[in-house]
């Protein structure tokens, strides 16, 4: 008998689960809500690019094509290379589009059995001999819903859509007295070019939030009113302090991010700062380089941007942003306006900062406030157990970063993040299959606690007020190493001992 997987979405993540699920002789079937596959990249904004250089972003057996010659590929770009990967290895017949996964059930032995497991699922083993999970799927056409039993299940739904982080306000104080139109950045970078340039056309916008959709939003602000200083637009920073909920963007610190152009050459600093640990001085000595660049490049002092940890703390914590082009040119011509504040509140005419009198006057506000993703990948399930496991921390508390020891016969790929996703996406996808496979065991539940518990803190030591991210970082090739003794394969790479040494490791080192 052939195990059915279910891989839930067709992002990049779920795309690899396919492909290498299926080298193992397996039958997935991936379910994705959206008419086409490509995940995110499927609804961005006009503006948005590559964060990250593409040889760091690309499929270890399908590099980009030479023609490309960007090292900061476009969207339309990124989605043509992902959806080229799904049509070269055959995956589209193995998807559902415009099929949601509206939740998980789990079927199998009583909870109170179950939580007297010593090992995963009872046995160890991948696929259980008494439990199956019941999928239970919706055309978001004709709205037409019908259950799935599989073996096993592949949570590869992107944490970064469907579950905006809406902010909350005290009563009277919330959208609800703004007269105006207040909307996420969910529902703009949903809108067609058109639509969202009409949107903005001759209205004063306000943009909570720093990161990359509240900057790249703000700059398509701008270019849709032709720089024209009578439709003014104010990118307002609010960054909220762990004690205020009123507005929250990522980071709980109360500081600002450190920033840059993609094309600078600090990207390189990235690459030596994730080299072994055992260059701890040099990493130090570079991130301090690259920080003194940036620093300096964006005239970061000049806007009250420079951020009060240093380069490697925010790299190690995956909280940079690469700017748009021209935004601080933009900033200085009074296109843009940046206002800093831990709280604010609406009034009929707009907003009202916190340390100002008079009101900001606005026609839209937008909300580039992020995602809940852990309560997207809950939301799927059924069983209250299962919430709970999910709630213990501010992030899930996996094993390799890929399976729960307490949720049986399911894995979560995708939820950590790193330099550039794909690559840490497709190793953890290429551990997953080797696991379904038969090739290694999972050892004890109590051991892998133990070793989630160990990686937490380790986590908890690096990045600080950060920990909120799972972050891979600042331990990337020490996670890719230990992918790599659990399968078997030889975890050092290169081609002698100074390429180990001094040389970054990419995705086609492990090709």
């Amino acid at each position: 008998m052939v195990e059915r997987i279910a891989i839930i979405g067709a992002g990049i993540s779920g795309l690899l689960a396919c492909k290498y699920t299926l080298s193992k002789g397996l039958t997935p079937i991936v379910f994705e809500s959206q008419d086409e596959v490509g995940g995110v990249w499927t609804k961005t904004i006009r503006t948005t690019k590559l964060q990250t250089p593409k040889s760091l972003y690309q499929f270890s057996d399908f590099p980009w094509p030479p023609s490309l010659v960007q090292n900061f590929p476009t969207q339309n770009q990124v989605l043509e290379y992902i959806q080229s990967y799904a049509h070269h290895h055959g995956l589209l017949c193995h998807i559902k589009l415009s099929t949601r996964v509206i939740s998980l059930n789990y079927d199998g032995p009583p909870e109170g059995e179950m939580q007297t497991w010593t090992l995963w699922g009872g046995t160890g083993k991948p696929f259980g001999p008494k439990g199956k999970w019941k999928v239970t799927v919706q055309d978001t056409g004709s709205l037409y819903t019908e259950v799935h039993l599989v073996d096993f299940v592949m949570m590869c739904a992107e944490k970064y859509s469907d579950f905006p982080n809406i902010p909350e306000f005290p009563p009277g104080k919330g959208p609800e007295e703004f007269e105006g139109k207040v909307i996420h950045s969910m529902e703009y970078s949903a809108m067609d070019n058109a639509s969202a340039a009409k949107l903005v056309q001759g209205k004063k916008v306000a943009v909570i939030g720093f990161q990359k959709s509240g900057m790249g939003i703000s700059m398509e602000c701008t270019s849709a009113n032709g720089n024209n200083m009578d439709f003014l637009l104010v990118l307002g920073l609010f960054q909220a302090s762990s004690n205020h909920v009123l507005c929250y963007t990522g980071q709980n610190t109360g500081i600002c991010l450190i920033s840059c152009h993609g094309e600078f050459p600090w990207l390189i600093s990235i690459k030596i700062a994730s080299l072994s640990s055992w260059f701890i001085s040099q990493r130090w000595g570079v991130s301090k380089f690259a920080e003194s660049h940036i620093k300096t490049k964006l005239r970061l002092a000049k806007h009250w941007m420079v951020p009060k940890h240093s380069f490697l703390k925010e790299l190690n914590s995956c909280s940079m942003a690469t700017v748009p082009e021209g935004f601080f040119d933009r900033v200085e011509d009074g296109s843009i306006i940046m206002k800093k504040a831990e709280r604010f509140s609406f009034c009929s005419e707009g907003i009202l900062i916190e340390g100002e009198t008079e009101p900001l006057k606005i026609d839209l506000l937008v909300l580039a406030t992020g995602f809940k993703g852990v309560h997207k990948l809950k939301a799927t399930f059924t069983s209250p157990t299962f919430w709970d496991l999910m709630d213990k921390d501010t992030r899930l508390p996996l094993y390799r970063e890929c399976i729960h020891p307490r949720i049986p016969q399911l894995a979560f790929i995708g939820v950590s993040e790193s330099i550039a996703n794909l690559f840490t996406s497709e190793m953890t996808c290429r551990w997953l299959a080797e696991l379904l496979d038969g090739t290694f065991k999972l050892p004890s539940i109590t051991e892998m606690e133990e070793d989630v518990s160990q990686w937490n803190n380790y986590m908890k030591r690096s990045l600080g007020e950060s920990y909120s991210r799972s972050c891979l970082v600042a331990v990337q090739i020490w996670y890719n190493d230990q992918l790599c003794k659990d399968m078997g394969w030889k975890p050092h790479r290169k081609k002698g001992p100074f390429r180990e040494l001094f040389e970054p490791y990419g995705p086609m080192d492990y090709s």
